[in-house]
């Protein structure tokens, strides 16, 4: 299976999803990447704030913080490769990517096909 990285710009907790007014993506993507998780994914994301060590260890991230800046984050990388900057991936972009049914997304059963009363069967 494929895995999946966010390094991400510095936030102010690990998730991002704190303070009095929420990043509607932080919390969808926060919400993906829990979900990705729970499926057996290997998904994390990094926050330049409070894990500093893995964007210096990433030597594609490393590379484009260098010659972008800071402005370049998010970045997401799929196997090793980035493949997206400047915004979080879209849902389709992660299913695409990650080949993996939609699912996977979300926690919401009826949405992804299962009709089953206590969850997925």
């Amino acid at each position: 299976m494929k895995t999946i990285a966010i390094f991400e710009p510095a936030l102010c907790c690990e998730t991002g999803v704190c303070g009095a007014s929420v990043d509607s993506a932080l919390l969808r993507i926060t919400t993906v990447f829990n979900n990705l998780q729970k499926n057996g994914v290997n998904a994390a994301r990094f926050n330049l704030n409070s894990q500093p060590q893995a964007f210096i260890n990433n030597a594609e991230i490393n590379k484009l913080i260098n010659s972008e800046g800071v402005e370049a984050l998010p970045a997401t990388v799929v196997d090793g490769e980035i493949v997206k900057t400047k915004t979080y991936p879209s849902n389709g972009d992660i299913v695409r990517w990650l080949d993996i049914p939609i699912s996977y997304l979300s926690d919401d059963k009826e949405q992804s096909g299962c009709n089953c009363s206590r969850g997925c069967c």
